[in-house]
């Protein structure tokens, strides 16, 4: 059992011998010992570790490298808010991403989640926890972008284009910016166009876990995807809510 404990302004790790992976993981977190033992916790798990001690350091570094796979944001980051690096992450690139913050408000939450936060862990918190949705959300990224079965080509519907090999979407030909669940939820949606999915469906498909009724994590990310297609075609709608049912393409 890996646990972050926090006592005072101690935190505590026990390691486990970790597993061979390439990913590579920014640690943007301005608690030097937190960016530290972070950095060291995930290395042992075979992760390679970047880290930066506030946002415009984290924005840098994103923009700079090409090899970042994932960024776990703490929000209260000095010179630039996690939720203002977020923001203008989702301008230019969909690299999934993990809040980590001590607020722990529903609210918060569920502001995060629609600027295009990928999971959310509140301090202080369980390591084995995090590494668990560290790993999910990894998997769910490497599905959506690089899966074996994307090799097929592109998906068209309407003016949309979804291209399974370079995992870019386009409307009218304009880029759309996904985060890996958007993208995984609407690949589905495009490869069963007359399927007709209740929240459980797209939940468990795209998340591959148990989905819970009170969970509002698929509402909040299909109108995070259902708003970007809008703005680029407000004249279209693509996907349809069939009210107490679930969610469907528009014919």
């Amino acid at each position: 059992m890996k646990v972050l404990l926090k006592t005072g302004k101690k935190y505590v790790i026990i390691f486990k011998k970790g597993r061979e992976k390439m990913s590579v993981i920014l640690i943007a977190e301005d608690d030097r010992e937190i960016n530290h033992l972070l950095c060291e916790f995930l290395s042992t798990q075979g992760y390679m570790t970047i880290s930066a001690q506030n946002g415009l350091e984290a924005l840098s570094l994103i923009k700079e490298r090409t090899d970042i796979s994932l960024v776990l944001l703490d929000m209260m980051l000095p010179y630039r808010s996690g939720d203002a690096v977020l923001a203008e992450m989702r301008g230019f690139t969909d690299i999934p991403v993990i809040i980590v913050s001590a607020r722990d408000a529903v609210r918060t939450k569920v502001d995060v989640m629609r600027m295009g936060a990928d999971d959310y862990v509140t301090k202080p918190f369980d390591l084995d926890e995090l590494l668990a949705r560290t790993e999910a959300v990894l998997r769910r990224y490497s599905r959506g972008t690089d899966s074996d079965d994307k090799k097929s080509g592109k998906i068209m519907y309407k003016s949309l284009v979804l291209d399974r090999v370079s995992g870019a979407v386009t409307v009218n030909g304009i880029p759309v910016v996904l985060t890996a669940k958007e993208y995984a939820i609407l690949e589905l949606m495009l490869l069963n166009p007359k399927k007709l999915f209740s929240k459980a469906n797209l939940f468990e498909s795209v998340w591959n876990e148990p989905y819970f009724s009170s969970d509002t994590t698929i509402k909040v990310h299909m109108s995070n995807l259902r708003s970007k297609l809008k703005e680029i075609s407000p004249d279209e709608e693509y996907i349809e809510t069939v009210w107490g049912m679930g969610y469907k393409l528009k014919e």
